[in-house]
């Protein structure tokens, strides 16, 4: 991570000292700087955002960054992260940025910059921003005609929304009763347009945000409420999304959820199906359930493995030519259609497919055995965050390891969008390894 660039963008309490008014306008001139520098007409950006209350008041500072250097601004309004990633290269801007924080609560905003290929930036070009940002003398500030100026957009959503419904058959959920839950998010301004399109029975849960109600009890990251409504309804499946959209989790009719590792089994085994799995290759993450590689193993599916970031997901399938990734918290990249991870497009792909197989969606999902798992998160300082490398947190990890064995495995990792320490454990018997992750937890908040 950057000095100010996290796994996701610069994040942090909106309008405290962790992301103020002032670095959204100085992001918004080093970016356009840095990303246009080579650009020998006037850049065009566009400004992405989701419903917490602070993002109208980030959307104006780095809109005035942006136009301060000479760089014309394209407001899309209220939609999801993917579909910033997608209406860059669309509408031929330069570059694209989205205010969101994602799954974090309201108090929480961020700012995740696109290239104009609609790709999330390498650690490089953050690295170049950050020195700008370090460095304003270093800055061209426009005067007279040569400052940028800002339009709106009126046909965002629905152009992000036919973008999904081309990547699936017409109509490829009819037949199917379906429960949505938009977190109160950016999924309020797409999923009903979407998934009625899609020919779906809908019933659709916190899509009426106010400003102060993303992610709260709802959506991805608290799944209950929508597990309830699945069964109360009798609804075929359900789907959530975080607060930007770009991660899903699903529901089966049971009200049992289906996690983005089950996900990405049920995507790669339809893909290898119909002969469309380029190199039969599923990238997945250190977090990945171990029960993902036994599916695997099973239906002659390679894996590639990286560490945690659907960045790093992303640039192992570039480098390799893989089609299809992702991680267990439901961010899942489909290279054939975006450049992100798109939490409504791998809804869609999971009605199509569901739709398509005449199965019940606890069927599809037995597809993968889940091994049991254990995850302590642990709230630190952000100057402690390496403390998972102390002596004693160190000794408690690897007596850890050893009571394991090979049937098992931890994980200790600093999260790189909030303040916390994650430990991570699998293993065949559950009370063992709650056992042992409550003593490394315990380690850490010992060494506090």
């Amino acid at each position: 991570m950057g000095k100010y660039f996290g796994t996701d963008g610069v994040r942090g309490v909106a309008n405290t000292s962790e992301l103020t008014c002032e670095m959204a306008l100085a992001i918004g001139r080093a970016a356009a700087t840095v990303l246009t520098e080579h650009s020998h007409k006037k850049a065009r950006i566009i400004i992405g955002k989701d419903t917490r209350m602070s993002s109208d008041m980030l959307e104006s500072a780095l809109a005035a960054g942006l136009c301060s250097v000479g760089a014309d601004v394209e407001l899309l309004g209220v939609v999801p992260t993917p579909a910033v990633a997608y209406l860059v290269g669309a509408y031929g801007a330069d570059a694209g940025v989205m205010i969101s924080a994602s799954h974090n609560p309201v108090e929480f905003n961020g700012i995740k910059i696109f290239n104009g290929q609609g790709f999330k930036l390498p650690d490089a070009i953050e690295a170049e921003i950050e020195e700008h940002i370090d460095h304003p003398e270093k800055l061209t500030l426009k005067t007279g005609t040569e400052i940028g100026k800002v339009h709106v957009s009126t046909t965002a959503v629905e152009d992000y929304v036919a973008h999904i419904l081309s990547t699936v058959e017409e109509r490829a959920a009819a037949g199917l009763k379906v429960a949505i839950d938009c977190a109160n998010g950016s999924a309020s301004a797409t999923a009903r347009k979407l998934f009625t399109a899609l020919g779906a029975s809908c019933t659709i849960i916190n899509d009426r945000p106010d400003g102060t109600n993303i992610n709260l009890h709802c959506g991805s990251t608290h799944m209950e409420e929508l597990q309830r409504c699945v069964v109360e309804n009798g609804c075929d499946i359900g789907v959530a999304f975080d607060g930007d959209a770009d991660r899903c989790l699903a529901v089966d009719e049971t009200g049992a959820l289906i996690d983005g590792d089950k996900m990405i089994a049920i995507f790669a085994k339809a893909l290898k199906k119909g002969g469309r799995l380029k190199r039969d290759t599923a990238v997945i993450t250190v977090m990945t359930n171990m029960g993902f590689f036994e599916f695997a193993k099973n239906n002659g599916i390679e894996t590639a493995v990286t560490t945690v970031g659907d960045r790093y997901v992303l640039e192992e399938m570039l480098k390799e030519g893989y089609n299809i990734g992702g991680e267990q918290s439901g961010h899942i990249i489909f290279l054939d259609h975006v450049t992100t991870g798109d939490g409504q497009l791998s809804a869609s792909q999971l009605l199509q497919t569901l739709a398509q197989s005449g199965r019940r969606a606890s069927e599809l999902a037995s597809v993968m055995a889940v091994y049991p798992q254990v995850l302590i998160n642990l709230e630190v300082p952000s100057d402690k965050k390496d403390i998972a490398a102390s002596p004693a947190v160190a000794a408690a990890i690897a007596a850890g390891e050893s009571e394991l064995g090979e049937s098992g495995r931890i994980l200790v990792r600093a999260s790189g969008t909030e303040p916390l320490v994650r430990v991570m454990l699998e293993g065949k018997d559950s009370d063992q390894i709650q056992r042992i992750g409550n003593a490394i937890a315990d380690a850490i908040r010992g060494q506090l």
